[in-house]
């Protein structure tokens, strides 16, 4: 018997019940993507899952993506239509995990949990992007104004391709993020903003017998720097400061001359990350003759949640009329691309992927009887925002006033 494809036009059924009869092609396309290893750091991997996120999305989008390479590492673009762009569907192929993961949790799909390295995070969302977007397009909605960006290097912090996405976004009305949800399945409406440090000292090394009182010693030197560092947390305000990768020296019989220290800094409000950065760059040699030379900084801002208070709305409308569960919305640690596109003031709601756990853990898994809601979900959201002005949906109101528009007429032939 013939599969039915997402593409196919035979009663277009944009609900939760209709989405369930492509469960089983959206867990073959899941397989496909999951059965490739896309580590953030081999580029040639993230390139070869690129040609297999291509040749998916064409099938679904009915059109050729743009393959941007940005020093080494493929992105993908697809541009729907030629009028103004109006939402950006932002995803990521690359995953946390190296190769050789796949052997040992190989893909499998048992009493419907799905088990696979990033089919989580986020694999699973892309596969839900391109199945939402299919099924709009087989119902004879106007997709014109849609752009979907699928990067390769979001688990490494974005360096190659922020600014992309934020270039990208700016002209848009809204942003979802295919991001794995939350526990139970909750949308992101908040994201700590992510700062990352690395903190290199430099002292002078000398025999650790006959003469230490001649060197300076950069373990020593960076034991006074953190807990200075972890002076600057703030846990009322949810503002964390962690240490991690320590590492100094290089034999038992020698002081130091070099040491170096990873931070990782989180914090809820642009406010905060700002305060900690100044306080990371105001830190001071506390040993006579040691260097101090930060590097980084602001990776992330924070996603606050006033940034995606207008399509959560949203979201709580389409579920009602689609008859799913109230969503919830939580703010969490993590930071994702959507940060970025909260950052520069584009109204942005993350955690629309699968439904699932285990994130960057060997209990990653998807549930598999969620995956039709949750396109079905992005499909109404979609719907909406493309049947209001981009002014009325940025500032939460349908046309009549009463509140972000959900189309009240069924599409064509559903």
């Amino acid at each position: 018997m013939t599969e039915l494809h997402p593409t196919d036009v035979l009663d277009v059924d944009l609900s939760p019940a209709g989405f369930a009869g492509l469960l089983p092609v959206m867990l073959a396309d899941l397989e496909e993507l999951v059965s490739c290893e896309t580590p953030s750091s081999d580029l040639a991997a993230v390139a070869e899952g690129a040609q297999r996120v291509a040749r998916l999305g064409a099938r679904d989008l009915g059109a050729e993506p743009e393959v941007l390479v940005r020093e080494g590492c493929t992105h993908l673009r697809w541009r729907l239509g030629s009028g103004p762009r109006r939402v950006l569907v932002l995803c990521h192929q690359d995953t946390v995990w190296p190769h050789g993961t796949l052997a040992e949790i190989p893909w499998s799909v048992t009493d419907g949990v799905v088990r696979g390295p990033g089919c989580f995070d986020m694999k699973a969302g892309i596969v839900l992007a391109g199945t939402a977007l299919a099924r709009l397009r087989a119902a004879g909605v106007d997709l014109d104004g849609v752009t979907v960006l699928v990067t390769g290097d979001e688990e490494i912090g974005s360096p190659t391709s922020a600014e992309l996405i934020r270039a990208e976004a700016r002209d848009c009305a809204a942003v979802f993020v295919l991001e794995a949800s939350a526990d139970g399945g909750a949308l992101k409406t908040g994201r700590k903003g992510a700062s990352m440090y690395d903190l290199v000292v430099t002292g002078r090394a000398a025999h650790a017998g006959l003469e230490p009182e001649k060197g300076v010693s950069a373990t020593v030197e960076l034991a006074h720097q953190v807990l200075a560092i972890t002076e600057l947390a703030d846990p009322a305000l949810g503002t964390t400061v962690t240490p991690t990768v320590l590492a100094s020296g290089t034999t038992t019989n020698t002081v130091p001359a070099t040491g170096r220290l990873s931070v990782d800094v989180r914090a809820l409000t642009a406010a905060e990350q700002h305060r900690v950065d100044a306080g990371m760059r105001a830190l001071t040699p506390r040993l006579p003759g040691a260097v101090l030379e930060l590097r980084g900084g602001v990776n992330r801002p924070p996603l606050e949640e006033a940034s995606s208070a207008g399509l959560f709305a949203l979201a709580e409308q389409v579920c009602a009329r689609l008859g799913l569960p109230a969503p919830a919305g939580v703010t969490v640690g993590g930071a994702s691309d959507g940060n970025f596109t909260a950052g520069i003031g584009v109204p942005t709601l993350d955690g629309l992927g699968a439904v699932g756990g285990g994130a960057h853990a060997v209990g990653e898994h998807v549930l598999a009887e969620a995956l039709p809601g949750r396109a079905a979900l992005l499909a109404g959201l979609l719907r909406a925002v493309l049947a209001g002005s981009d002014g009325e949906v940025r500032n939460g109101a349908a046309p009549d006033g009463t509140g972000v528009g959900v189309p009240d007429e069924e599409p064509p032939g559903e």
